[in-house]
């Protein structure tokens, strides 16, 4: 492990969080969404190799933890951990406070949608 200096708080939460993916992945697994088919579906996007990448960056931070159930055909899920539940709280207000401002740019006339991945 490097030694990492950080200036305030919200640099290790970025650690954490930096990639694309990660903090809509959080919010998809904290939803319900939490197989790597779903996951694939609700965010077209993406590709496999970065899903995967993503999802076990955040297996390895602890935030997720990975279920592999040893089945044919494979059957792996994902699921937050207690320690990962502090951050989804948070991003789950982020997703709020989004959706909100979606509705608040759409009623002053601007094309912005929000899709049905949550």
């Amino acid at each position: 492990m490097t030694n990492t200096t950080y200036h305030v708080g919200i640099e290790a939460t970025m650690a954490v969080l930096s990639g694309k993916w990660k903090p809509v992945l959080l919010c998809l697994i904290q939803s319900g969404n939490n197989r790597n088919g779903s996951l694939l579906r609700a965010l077209p996007d993406v590709s496999q190799k970065v899903l995967t990448e993503q999802l076990r960056q955040l297996v390895s931070d602890g935030i997720l933890e990975r279920i592999d159930y040893n089945e044919k055909p494979a059957r792996v899920e994902y699921h937050v951990t207690e320690y990962g539940s502090s951050l989804t709280k948070i991003l789950m207000s982020l997703c709020h406070w989004g959706e909100q401002d979606i509705r608040r740019k759409q009623a002053a006339g601007v094309s912005v949608s929000l899709g049905t991945a949550l």
